[in-house]
């Protein structure tokens, strides 16, 4: 389909990144696939040469992290696009539906799929929390108002991406998504769950603190950079608490505070109706989107 490209982002993980191209270059759709390299040492170059020519390839300098996916996004010139992992897919004909939804809603800025995870294709949890989202409907808007949603389960529109500014440098990777959805709402622009498109996710286990300690780390970024000062003080102080004892919560503190001059300088409130929004969202046990 001309009207919907496929951006991935992968970083020395050939090996994951075919059978994702393997998948993705036969779906019936045929979109555009660009996958964004970023500066990888292993053989991902050579194995996208070799077995892959029909896909194209934005290589690096150096490691951008998830602001790769804007590198994509720009390259690209299809007003739709969709992104995957190099550890994800999509159903057959779950893009084709992603482009009616956008085309038949103007304001529909993201679209947040239904991830099944593994061989056993189990529903990810996160499916249950999106679809109870308390914003609910709007009605110019398909599905369920959210605040979030996984990266590689999310098709945007390229416009209205590139209107939010994309993901955000600070945060690099890990938990990136909330800040993009809270920018894409105060831009005016709608970011629903639509289960009936359904995308493919297969991690890896990763026993590390490291993700752990990025997700908390960005999650107080985020607060720092669009939410009001005695939230953003109050996540703050959480974090430090748990670092007595936690070594993802300190490692996340640490970082949080190397990274946070950066964080103000790029500091915009959200607007009223996002702001309160997204406190609705807080106010529900265990629920961030």
């Amino acid at each position: 389909m001309t009207g919907l490209g496929v951006v991935i982002a992968t970083r020395n993980r050939a090996d994951h990144l075919a059978r994702t191209l393997r998948h993705l270059t036969e779906l019936p759709e045929r979109p555009e696939i660009l996958v964004v390299d970023n500066a990888s040492t292993d053989h991902t170059r050579t194995l996208l040469a070799h077995d892959f020519p029909q896909v194209g390839v934005l290589a690096l300098a150096g490691n951008r992290g998830a602001v790769a996916r804007t590198d994509g996004v720009r390259a690209l010139s299809t007003p739709y696009v969709a992104f995957a992992d190099d550890d994800s897919w999509w159903a057959p004909g779950a893009l084709e539906l992603a482009g009616k939804l956008l085309e038949a809603h103007p304001r529909l800025g993201l679209i947040a799929a239904r991830t099944l995870v593994g061989p056993a294709e189990e529903p990810d949890p996160l499916n249950d929390v999106l679809a109870r989202s308390p914003l609910g409907p709007a009605g110019d808007l398909p599905g369920t108002q959210v605040l979030g949603f996984l990266a590689c389960a999310s098709v945007v529109r390229r416009t209205a991406y590139l209107d939010a500014g994309g993901f955000h440098p600070v945060l690099f990777f890990a938990g990136e998504e909330t800040l993009l959805a809270y920018d894409l709402a105060a831009r005016g622009w709608g970011v629903t769950h639509c289960p009936e498109v359904v995308a493919h996710h297969h991690p890896d286990p990763d026993p590390r603190t490291g993700r752990s300690a990025r997700l908390l780390r960005n999650a107080a970024l985020t607060a720092w950079l669009r939410r009001p000062v005695p939230y953003a003080l109050a996540r703050t102080r959480d974090l430090a608490a748990d670092a007595r004892h936690d070594p993802a919560a300190r490692q996340a503190l640490r970082e949080t505070l190397a990274r946070l001059p950066a964080a103000l300088r790029d500091r915009r409130p959200l607007p009223p109706h996002v702001e309160r929004a997204a406190r609705r969202l807080d106010a529900r046990p265990g629920a961030a989107v």
